[in-house]
């Protein structure tokens, strides 16, 4: 395991800049069944527009979907009223838990950050008491009556989850109260296969294709308008902004 440097938030004319969370456990290296306990530059970047869009997160209820450390969730939790931080796996669950309380003293003023058992894979949240994270009834109808935000930072990397993540989103989408945005992350990365023998990005054709096909679909109560997040605004965490990075933004409302 890997903790940061002491957390430092310094201000100028009034903006905050942020400059990392204090103590965030993280690792920096991890098998492939472990790479949501690393921190990726997809989530850096995300927490940087995150702090830059504060009319979007301020005083709302946000979802985090495959938090990893949680890095995006503490952040949004210095403007948000409640953030829901998921993921699954008690090991990974438990970090996260770790990490907000490190960094509770940033949330904003009355605001919380609930650390919640999310499948993908399974169309209802798991609610038996017995199991870490589970989630309760409250919680659940907060969810769904209060969220207008939803995050998930480089967590498209294998088609099968990014299929499920997609119907994930659909499926919360529906069921809230409210219209909704949903911010992506994703790094395009290139990898040789001996499928095609050449250099290709088919995690991200296939995350780009999905976007796709959910701003077609069509004939049911809401519809998904799709556009890509320009990266015009201020870099306040450290890490290199490559080309590579992008943030896409998916709004859900009521069709016409």
């Amino acid at each position: 395991m890997h903790r940061t440097a002491a957390p430092k938030m310094s201000s100028k004319s009034g903006a905050f800049v942020f400059l990392f969370p204090s103590c965030a456990e993280h690792t920096m290296a991890t098998p492939l069944e472990d790479v949501g306990k690393q921190v990726w530059r997809g989530a850096l970047l995300l927490a940087d527009y995150i702090l830059s869009q504060r009319d979007l997160f301020e005083g709302r209820t946000v979802l985090e979907l495959g938090a990893g450390t949680g890095l995006a969730s503490i952040v949004a939790a210095t403007m948000a009223q409640t953030v829901y931080c998921t993921d699954v796996g008690a090991d990974l669950l438990a970090m996260c838990q770790r990490n907000i309380a490190l960094n509770s003293h940033l949330a904003a003023a009355g605001g919380t950050v609930k650390v919640k058992e999310l499948d993908w894979l399974k169309d209802e949240l798991c609610t038996d008491p017995e199991v870490p994270f589970s989630w309760s009834e409250e919680d659940i109808s907060d969810l769904y009556a209060h969220t207008t935000v939803l995050l998930a930072a480089e967590v498209f990397y294998d088609d099968d989850l990014t299929d499920a993540l997609f119907k994930t989103l659909s499926r919360l989408a529906h069921r809230f109260r409210n219209a909704c945005t949903a911010i992506l992350s994703v790094e395009k990365r290139l990898n040789f296969t001996l499928r095609h023998l050449d250099v290709t990005c088919e995690a991200y054709d296939h995350f780009r294709a999905s976007l796709e096909a959910l701003e077609r679909l069509a004939g049911g109560p809401l519809r998904f308008m799709v556009e890509p997040v320009e990266a015009s605004f201020p870099q306040r965490l450290l890490y290199e902004r490559i080309q590579q990075l992008e943030l896409w933004k998916i709004v859900a409302e009521p069709a016409t």
